[in-house]
């Protein structure tokens, strides 16, 4: 599972496809709501239980990134490819025995615990391999694969929904779409754990891919204790929370801003809204991303959260006298939401080099766990009070707009305090790998526990 280096003359364009591979595949886990209703009727499950093994799923995600990032940097971008889809596919297997025998909790179990795993580690795997073969485009490199997280639900949701119908919805036919599932993905993952490549390092370097660490590097052990990487933790947070705050609860909020109005929104334009936010969401992690590239990290994300805040007000004062307003407002916020997370990984090559980054972004990806619980938290809690004070339409969602601008407003003032990290916490730049005389630096080895030879 050594990390397979590029051959003279490979290209650094079979890559993208390769990370695309694994985002696509992972990417399934924003269709599972196409599993609730049927798994609620077959295993008479209330709304909250069917939402566990997605909720598990993202938990797992989060941590399962923080924990195993240093092992993805350590083994590389094939052993962590292949984690990924052992315990993805494994996931969906024992889901379907689950199914099979009316058992629930194998399927928390297995979408949950074990395919969560296989969301994180296979959500982080491609990221530092990217990073190093496109250094002059990372935003476009990160945000390509990232994009294939934020798509694989117009895949899989179709496709879910078109074997449930032919399958059934009973547990046997639940049981056979999972084993589907995780069948499909499992050789559809496999051409990634195959073509992927690291770039050849100094002194025989492949054409068009610059060298592994060139720049100040930070690890991931030092960049923690940087106030940098906890302002990005922050922006990362408040940016997500300002999103999924819409896509959790989209179809039920254009009917609400838009039932006390002389055009209600019916059922399948709701639904037609929810694909469009996902359009959005998709190809904002490739369109921001790639703007990163053009006019800077810092300043795209200026673009994220104060526009974002912008967009909200908007919704807020005037989202239920104009549907048109209501949809392009929500399409950018979500288009905000997707690329945020297509650019971060850029952002913290910036900041920290290369060296570790695929480990640091595992560690700020608890950022996103945070959001996943907050953001959802926020909209459906102040709805459920307001709807209890005795408003509705329009008024329900008020308060939690509001608290949404206050939250992009945290995330822009953390954005200005970002600044380059302090020389302090670089790693000592490394010789030509070639020369046996490069000196190893014990301390550095002594302060982050990795090899220093595997980093290079």
């Amino acid at each position: 599972m050594k990390p397979p280096v590029a051959p003279p003359g490979w290209s650094r364009w079979l890559v993208p496809p390769a990370a695309l591979s694994v985002h696509l595949s992972i990417g399934q886990a924003y269709a599972w709501s196409v599993f609730k209703p049927p798994l609620e009727s077959a295993l008479h499950l209330s709304g909250t239980q069917s939402a566990l093994p997605f909720q598990l799923g993202i938990v797992m995600l989060g941590l399962s990134a923080a924990f195993g990032g240093t092992l993805v940097e350590r083994n590389g971008p094939r052993w962590a490819m292949t984690v990924a889809l052992v315990c993805f596919s494994s996931g969906f297997l024992i889901a379907a025995l689950g199914a099979a025998v009316s058992q629930y909790w194998l399927i928390v179990f297995g979408y949950g615990f074990v395919g969560g795993i296989g969301l994180g580690i296979g959500y982080i795997s491609p990221v530092s391999t990217l990073i190093k073969w496109f250094p002059d485009r990372p935003g476009m490199a990160t945000g390509i694969a990232i994009m294939g997280f934020g798509g694989g639900a117009l895949i899989a949701s179709p496709w879910s929904a078109q074997m449930l119908d032919s399958f059934g919805t009973d547990n046997d036919g639940i049981a056979l779409a999972f084993l589907v599932h995780g069948l499909t993905y499992a050789v559809f993952m496999s051409l990634g754990v195959f073509l992927v490549r690291v770039p050849r390092t100094e002194g025989a370097r492949t054409p068009g891919a610059p060298g592994v660490l060139d720049g100040p590097q930070v690890s991931a052990r030092a960049a923690v204790r940087t106030p940098q990487f906890w302002c990005l933790w922050i922006v990362l947070c408040m940016n997500v929370t300002a999103g999924i705050g819409i896509l959790e609860k989209a179809a039920p909020m254009i009917t609400d801003f838009f039932s006390d109005t002389s055009t209600p929104v019916s059922a399948a334009a709701a639904a037609g809204f929810v694909a469009l936010l996902s359009a959005a969401n998709m190809a904002g992690r490739i369109g921001w991303s790639s703007a990163s590239d053009l006019i800077g990290r810092k300043n795209v994300y200026r673009v994220y959260l104060g526009a974002g805040a912008l967009m909200y007000l908007l919704i807020a004062a005037f989202g239920d006298g104009s549907k048109p307003l209501f949809v392009i407002c929500a399409l950018v916020i979500l288009s905000f939401y997707g690329g945020g997370f297509a650019t971060i990984p850029a952002y913290l090559k910036d900041l920290f080099g290369t060296y570790q980054v695929g480990a640091i972004h595992g560690r700020l990806l608890t950022a996103w766990s945070t959001a996943g619980v907050l953001g959802p938290l926020i909209v459906n809690w102040v709805a459920d009070r307001q709807e209890e004070a005795g408003k509705s339409g329009a008024g329900l969602y008020g308060l939690s707009l509001t608290i949404m601008i206050g939250l992009l407003a945290v995330g822009f003032v953390a954005n200005e305090f970002v600044r380059p990290v302090h020389a302090r916490h670089h790693i000592p730049a490394p010789k030509d790998p070639q020369d046996p005389n490069d000196p190893q630096d014990p301390k550095e080895e002594a302060h982050d526990g990795t090899d220093q030879h595997a980093a290079k």
